[in-house]
């Protein structure tokens, strides 16, 4: 059966379920009962242990390792050398086999150098700066940045900062819509 999808002669797939239109570049390996969408780019020394599933769409680049319990939705962006676990006490030797589910919906984009702690969901298109450490979840088009990550403000599907009027409604560049609902802690943004 001929592939539908390109892998570099010095990757090493070894799952059956990759999509159409899928890069795998070289020294990247992905392990059996992975599951990857259609027109994702796994780039360089990247590794996707079992268990991992990838939506459509996903570009994930250089130097990141994927570890089980990780589901990541359609359009995601991994920077560089991004990092992300899956055992809160981890030891030498010792496995416990109670792996953290960690969520990376639809849209998220994680800065070059972030590192994800495990059991945390990142929302719908929100932006984790470079280098910034994620000690727990994310909302939905928020920005984070720092050590613990710490919101700064809302932004876009496009990246833009949200600047919301009198009604708590914002536009973007593409004329994408949102709203903006106060609550006890930061809010929430939705797309109109």
């Amino acid at each position: 059966m001929e592939k539908k999808y390109f892998a570099h002669p010095n990757a090493l797939v070894e799952s059956d379920d990759i999509g159409e239109k899928t890069r795998i570049w070289a020294f990247a390996h992905v392990l059996k009962n992975v599951i990857i969408g259609e027109d994702c780019n796994l780039c360089d020394y990247v590794f996707v242990e079992s268990g991992v599933k990838i939506g459509n769409r996903v570009t994930i680049k250089n130097g990141i390792s994927l570890w089980e319990g990780l589901v990541v939705e359609d359009d995601v962006f991994l920077g560089p050398n991004a990092v992300f676990t899956n055992d809160m006490f981890p030891r030498s030797k010792r496995h416990s086999g109670n792996f953290l589910s960690t969520l990376l919906k639809q849209g998220a984009s994680v800065g070059a150098n972030a590192t994800i702690l495990c059991g945390i969901t990142l929302g719908r298109y929100c932006l984790i700066g470079a280098g910034s450490v994620v000690t727990k979840s994310v909302p939905d088009y928020a920005l984070v940045t720092g050590n613990p990550a710490k919101f700064r403000y809302w932004v876009s599907k496009t990246a833009e900062k949200l600047n919301f009027d009198s009604g708590n409604t914002a536009s973007d560049s593409e004329g994408n819509n949102y709203s903006f609902t106060p609550d006890d802690k930061l809010g929430t943004v939705k797309e109109m």
